[in-house]
C-alpha cells in the first residue's frame, strides 16, 4: 500500500520573525557604517583644508623718532699724499729717511746714481762749449765783413751772408744752453725729495735697486704723508643726502681708540648718488693732533641728523624681498593678506626704518613665507610689538 504525499510543512514561525530582524540589522549596520564613514570623511576633509591656511603672527610696528643718530662706517686718508717715484734711470746709492721718519718739505730722502745721464751732460757741455766757438768766430767775421762793405771793398750780400751766419750761431748756442739746462734739472731728480711736510709712511728703494722708467715693474721709492689732518669718506643712505650739508659736525671713533670720539665735519659731498649702491659720497675732516689717526683705517662716524618724521621702524625679519621691489604684507579684517610696497631708509641691523608704504600702529606679518600671495587666507595666532 503506497503512502500518500504529504504536504510541506510550513517554517517555524519564529525563525521567519529572526531572519527578518536580521536583516534589518544588517541594514542599519550599513547604514550606521555608511554614515560613520561619512562623518570620517568630512572630518578629515575639515582637517586638511585647516592645515592648508598658513598660521601667521602679527606685528605693530611703531613710529620712528624725531632724530636719530646716523652712524656708518667710514674709510680714512691722509689730507695729503705722494708716492715718490725715480724721474731719471739709475741705480740707487743711499736713502737716507726710513718709514716713520717726520721729514720737512725738501728734505732728501734718497739718492740715485746716474751715469748715462752723467755722460750726457758732459757731452752737452762739449756741445756748448763748440757752439760758443762758433758763436764767436762768426761774431768777428760778420764784423770785418761790415767794416769792408763801408768802402765798397765786398758786396752787401756778402756782408749780409756772414751777419746771418752770426745769427744761426747764436741759435746753436741757445739750443746747446738749453740742452744743457734740462739735462741738469733732469740730474736734480737723482735726489729724491719730500714734496711736503709729513711722515713716511713707505720705502721701497734699497741700494742697488735699479729705478727709474726703464727700470721693470718699477714701484714707488718713498711714500710720504701729510696726517696733520685726516679726510673721512663715508657713503651716506639716499634718504639722509638731504641732511649732508657743508659744515655740520659728525663725532669719529676708531677701534685702536675705544671710548675715545672725535670731532669731524663735512667738507664736501660727491652731489651725486651711486645708481649701484643707492648712497651718497661724504667727506669730513679730523684734526689729528698727535697723529693718532691712521690713513687707511677704518672709522665709525655719527651724524645728528633729523630723522624722517613719517618713518616707521618694523623688524627686518618682515620685509619680503620680491622682484617688484621690497614689501611687508598685512592681515585684513577678512583674515586674507595684503602687500605693501615700501622704501627702507636706515637699515639698523635687526630693524629697518621705512619711510613710505606703511604707516604707524600697521599691524605686518612677521617671518612670513616667501609663498605668501596677495589674498590668501591665513590664520592670525599671535601679535608682538615691534
Amino acid at each position: 500500500m503506497q503512502s500518500e504525499d504529504l504536504p510541506p510543512s510550513a517554517p517555524p514561525r519564529g525563525l521567519k520573525v529572526a531572519g527578518i530582524v536580521a536583516v534589518v540589522a544588517a541594514i542599519g549596520i550599513i547604514a550606521a557604517g555608511a554614515v560613520v564613514r561619512s562623518s570620517e570623511t568630512a572630518s578629515a576633509g575639515n582637517w586638511t583644508q585647516a592645515r592648508m591656511v598658513p598660521t601667521v603672527h602679527l606685528v605693530t610696528v611703531k613710529a620712528s623718532g624725531g632724530s636719530d643718530n646716523l652712524t656708518l662706517p667710514g674709510t680714512m686718508a691722509a689730507w695729503n699724499s705722494a708716492r715718490l717715484f725715480a724721474r731719471v734711470n739709475g741705480y740707487v746709492r743711499s736713502w737716507s729717511q726710513d718709514i716713520g721718519a717726520q721729514v720737512a718739505a725738501g728734505t732728501p730722502l734718497g739718492l740715485v746714481d746716474t751715469p748715462e745721464l752723467d755722460q750726457q751732460i758732459v757731452q752737452a757741455r762739449a756741445a756748448l762749449a763748440r757752439a760758443r766757438a762758433g758763436a764767436g768766430l762768426a761774431a768777428s767775421t760778420a764784423q770785418r765783413w761790415n767794416d769792408l762793405v763801408t768802402d765798397h771793398s765786398v758786396s752787401q750780400q756778402e756782408a749780409d751772408e756772414k751777419n746771418g751766419n752770426l745769427a744761426v750761431q747764436h741759435a746753436i748756442v741757445e739750443g746747446a744752453q738749453a740742452e744743457l739746462n734740462r739735462l741738469l734739472a733732469t740730474k736734480a731728480y737723482a735726489t729724491v725729495r719730500a714734496p711736503f711736510s709729513g711722515v713716511v709712511t713707505g720705502r721701497n728703494a734699497d741700494i742697488g735697486d735699479l729705478v727709474g722708467p726703464g727700470a721693470s715693474n718699477q714701484e714707488p721709492m718713498f711714500t710720504v704723508a701729510d696726517v696733520r689732518r685726516i679726510r673721512i669718506y663715508a657713503s651716506v643712505p639716499q634718504t639722509y643726502s638731504a641732511a649732508m650739508r657743508p659744515g655740520i659736525t659728525a663725532s669719529v671713533a676708531a677701534p685702536d681708540y675705544p671710548g675715545r670720539t672725535f670731532v669731524a665735519r663735512v667738507v664736501g659731498t660727491s652731489d651725486s648718488i651711486d645708481p649701484k649702491t643707492g648712497t651718497l659720497q661724504v667727506q669730513l675732516v679730523a684734526d689729528n693732533a698727535g697723529q693718532v689717526l691712521k690713513p687707511g683705517g677704518y672709522a665709525q662716524i655719527t651724524f645728528d641728523v633729523p630723522g624722517q618724521r613719517s618713518a616707521v621702524v618694523v623688524p627686518s625679519s618682515a620685509l619680503l624681498f620680491r622682484a617688484a621691489g621690497m614689501q611687508v604684507a598685512t592681515v585684513g579684517p577678512d583674515s586674507k593678506i595684503m602687500l605693501h610696497a615700501v622704501s627702507i631708509g636706515q637699515d639698523h641691523g635687526g630693524t629697518v626704518e621705512v619711510t613710505a608704504g606703511i604707516a604707524a600702529g600697521a599691524r605686518i606679518v612677521d617671518n612670513p613665507p616667501d609663498s605668501i600671495a596677495n589674498g590668501e587666507q591665513v590664520h592670525v595666532q599671535d601679535e608682538h610689538h615691534a
